[in-house]
């Protein structure tokens, strides 16, 4: 078996576990959690801001330690961390206990994503590390997709479905343990990068699409379930939508190769927007909302794909450090995102929370991974 297709295959598997699963799950049984817990909008948003916070505390680590002690070690380390959050929200008997479980979860995509970028670069041809990158990345949609189904078949039952996933992670640090190459795949930790240029283009416009996400990820099944009446079947459909509308991030290396990261890039802003309203407004029909919820599916997981690849060309020489960048700073607007959206639900609404977040999606697309400058020299 090839470099690329090993590394591919086991990066994808992990990254399905740990953010269709160990992080975006509990978007999808948010409902039936508060219905058992008893959150509401306000400590729910608080909780998913929460497993944000702790994605962007791991990412960072995670950066430096894959540098420091290579991409194997910190991937099994992600796989258990993922298990050990995940057994912890199926088993929580409070919602102080389940806040703590889905931080512990959500760290788990943190530590996941930077030793994927650095074991491509190190075993992986160059003219093949862009698209096994971004197919390790649509990961996400195949765990979000598969969360769907398992919801439906289990009727509701959350702590059963966290408990399965947790014991698929252990078969996941597992196969990352014989999969993946022991170095980093770069020049090795360096500290913080220079923050100018196409980095900084990056941590804004990256910042703002997370915020923006969050009106799906982390309220999209309440939304439907206010909104259009939907119970656990209902939002089931929708997160399989989803997920299967993010495979298309899969193609997100060949669509940038081919047109280039800043026409996708706006591409699919204005894709995630519309989706957002599709799914959030009061007078979307349940079709309407099931396509929006795939189409957010494919410009969320594309859209991470661009900041990916927009991220280890900024910094070639640091691949772990250079997806760690983009990837902090969607976690960040998505820290902020979370509790901004649930308080907006709680006070003036769900309807004019979502066009907000709709907005917000649009302004990410004023920064562009190249300068005015560079694009015109390009032309010359």
């Amino acid at each position: 078996m090839s470099p690329a297709l090993r590394i591919g295959a086991t990066g994808f598997g992990l990254i399905a576990v740990c953010y269709g699963f160990a992080r975006f799950a509990f978007g999808l049984f948010l409902p039936q959690i508060d219905g058992d817990l008893i959150l509401g909008p306000s400590l729910s948003g608080i909780i998913s801001g929460g497993a944000f916070a702790g994605y962007c505390i791991a990412i960072i680590a995670s950066a430096v330690l894959t540098e420091r002690i290579g991409a194997r070690a910190v991937a099994v380390g992600a796989a258990i961390v993922a298990a050990a959050g995940m057994a912890g929200i199926a088993l929580a008997p409070s919602p102080l206990i389940l806040a703590i479980a889905v931080v512990v979860a959500g760290s788990s995509t943190g530590l996941a994503s930077p030793p994927m970028a650095a074991a491509v670069a190190a075993a992986v041809q160059k003219s093949r590390q862009d698209m096994t990158n971004t197919v390790i990345n649509a990961g996400t949609s195949a765990g979000v997709a598969l969360s769907g189904p398992i919801a439906l078949a289990i009727a509701g039952q959350w702590r059963l479905a966290f408990g399965a996933f947790a014991a698929v992670a252990v078969v996941l640090a597992v196969a990352a343990a014989a999969s993946l190459p022991a170095s980093g795949g770069g020049e090795g930790a360096g500290g913080l990068p220079p923050m100018k240029g196409p980095v900084l283009r990056l941590i804004s416009a990256s910042l703002l699409m997370g915020a923006a996400s969050t009106a799906l990820w982390s309220f999209g099944g309440e939304l439907v379930s206010q909104q259009l009446d939907w119970g656990p079947t209902g939002t089931g459909i929708l997160w399989t939508c989803i997920g299967a509308g993010g495979i298309a991030g899969a193609w997100a290396g060949t669509l940038i190769g081919r047109f280039g990261l800043d026409p996708v890039h706006r591409t699919f802003l204005g894709l995630m927007a519309a989706s957002i309203l599709a799914v959030g407004s009061g007078i979307a029909t349940p079709a309407l909302a099931l396509i929006g919820g795939a189409f957010f599916g494919a410009a969320y997981v594309m859209l991470t794909g661009v900041y990916l690849v927009w991220g280890t060309h900024a910094l070639p020489g640091r691949p772990a450090t250079g997806l760690m960048i983009g990837f902090l700073t969607i976690a960040i607007g998505q820290t902020a995102g979370a509790p901004f959206f649930g308080f907006l639900m709680a006070g003036p609404g769900a309807g004019p929370a979502v066009i907000c977040f709709a907005v917000l999606a649009l302004l990410a697309g004023f920064f562009r991974a190249r300068s005015a400058t560079k694009r015109a020299a390009a032309c010359l």
